[in-house]
């Protein structure tokens, strides 16, 4: 049955049998004109198994597509790989260094990016306002390292991305700041080194689409000679370029003679112009230059703590100001004389952070690295005598400023155990805040997570311990 209708087309079908396979083609034609118009043609092909195969085109916009594809990645490559919450401060913009400001970030990280958030999309979804952006890192040619030096937090490592930004991310657990930091090195390695790959892409696919003569002659110099102007812009572009490395040259030459004129250090310190730091310093250095076991600053933090912090609730625990505990600490290093007492310094927790970052900051803990895995061996004994005995003969085969040392630092924190009821810091508090800080392996990257265990539990032991392990009660 047929339909007549204004336009009055009739559509003729022609079929034709090749090899097994159908080529159905139609043809539209018009009887209101003379000539017959072909308006549209499709054709496909039907194998034996009954599956559509796309005919290989060789249509200008298929190719474009295909450059596409290369240049835009597909979406299973921006999916999230991972996402929760650290601590973010950002201490660099473009080469430009920020002040250090460290907040509790929602971080998403992609194959390609991060992004940080103020709070998780979940939570964000009631209040989201309108525009609002999170801060995106392009992780391509980005550079990620642990950076103890950076801040006096533990478990921080530092993003360094090619266009100059720094980031650095803290938690206080290890297992996860551990589980971020591969993470996020994982997706860095993926990706191409030169983050400018993607653009230069994206302009190949330009020219490639471009029908313009203006535009292919920009990119190929030999098939149409460049106007004057642009031949003036590339001297000048050229000629700054050369004058640009002839400067990096000189600055490269004068530096190389000021690091090889340089004073030495020990000269600098003869002559008084840099005096011999306390923080940072090996604890035998320290110990020799006072001509003692103990280092004079951890007696005076001591004797402070015990003279008017033994009843604090969470003393040890709780964090003192950053700023003033720096304070202290280049005082310490540039002055000899210190006064605690003083009004400065009337907060005790940040005398009790300036101790802790004291022996954090030892080059090497004072639990020596050649005893870390004694130590844990010895924790590691089923009998409780076993493990004391064990421990006594390790303490008693320390360095002197090394066992001396520890033994007034134990010696003090059992006062504090003593005011548990009081400061509601027990010997397991302690622990947890000592542990890590005393004592550590030299590679902590291997079995972080098994290895804080084990120092929680050593610190612990010495303290409700320390007088069969120190000989207490014979003094």
């Amino acid at each position: 049955m047929q339909k007549s209708t204004s336009a009055d087309t009739s559509v003729e079908t022609l079929k034709s049998t090749h090899q097994g396979s159908e080529t159905v083609q139609m043809r539209i034609k018009n009887t209101n004109s003379h000539h017959d118009r072909l308006s549209q043609t499709k054709s496909m092909i039907l194998t034996d198994a009954g599956k559509v195969t796309e005919p290989i085109s060789r249509h200008r916009r298929n190719h474009s597509q295909h450059v596409l594809k290369e240049v835009i990645p597909p979406l299973e490559q921006l999916m999230v790989e991972k996402e929760g919450y650290l601590q973010k401060a950002k201490i660099a913009d473009g080469g430009k260094k920020l002040r250090k400001n460290w907040s509790t970030s929602w971080i998403v990280l992609s194959s390609q990016k991060i992004e940080f958030h103020k709070e998780s999309k979940q939570q964000a979804l009631p209040n989201m306002k309108t525009g609002h952006k999170p801060e995106s890192v392009d992780l391509r040619g980005a550079q990620i390292e642990w950076a103890k030096e950076k801040s006096s937090r533990k478990n921080v490592f530092q993003i360094t991305t090619a266009s100059g930004n720094e980031f650095l991310l803290q938690s206080d657990i290890d297992f996860i700041i551990l589980d971020w930091f591969h993470a996020i090195k994982n997706a860095i390695d993926r990706l191409p080194k030169d983050p400018s790959y993607p653009l230069r892409k994206l302009e190949l696919f330009k020219i490639q689409r471009s029908s313009s003569t203006e535009l292919l002659s920009h990119y190929d110099g030999d098939s149409k000679e460049q106007k004057p102007e642009h031949r003036k812009s590339l001297m000048f572009r050229l000629h700054h370029s050369a004058s640009d490395t002839s400067d990096k040259n000189r600055v490269k030459s004068r530096l190389k003679k000021f690091i090889t004129r340089r004073p030495s250090l020990k000269t600098l310190q003869e002559k008084g112009l840099i005096k011999d730091q306390i923080f940072g310093s090996h604890l035998h250095t320290v110990c020799e230059r006072e001509h003692s076991t103990v280092p004079r600053f951890v007696k005076q933090c001591i004797e402070a703590v015990e003279k008017r912090g033994l009843d604090v609730d969470g003393i040890y625990r709780v964090s003192g100001n950053l700023a003033t505990i720096q304070k202290l600490r280049f005082i310490v290093n540039q002055e000899e004389k210190l006064n605690l007492d003083d009004s400065q310094w009337e907060d005790i927790h940040v005398v009790t952070g300036a101790l802790k970052m004291f022996f954090r900051e030892l080059p090497e803990p004072l639990f020596p690295y050649s005893f870390f895995e004694l130590f844990v061996e010895a924790i590691k004994k089923q009998d409780n005598n076993a493990r004391i005995e064990a421990l006594k003969s390790l303490v008693q085969k320390l360095p002197l400023p090394n066992r001396d040392t520890m033994k007034v630092l134990f010696g003090h924190l059992n006062k504090i155990v003593a005011k548990a009821s009081r400061n509601l810091m027990s010997t397991q508090s302690l622990g947890i805040v000592f542990g890590p800080t005393l004592l550590r392996a030299e590679n902590e990257m291997g079995n972080m997570a098994i290895h804080m265990v084990y120092q929680n539990q050593i610190a612990e032991l010495m303290l409700s311990e320390y007088n069969k392990i120190f000989n207490a009660e014979e003094d």
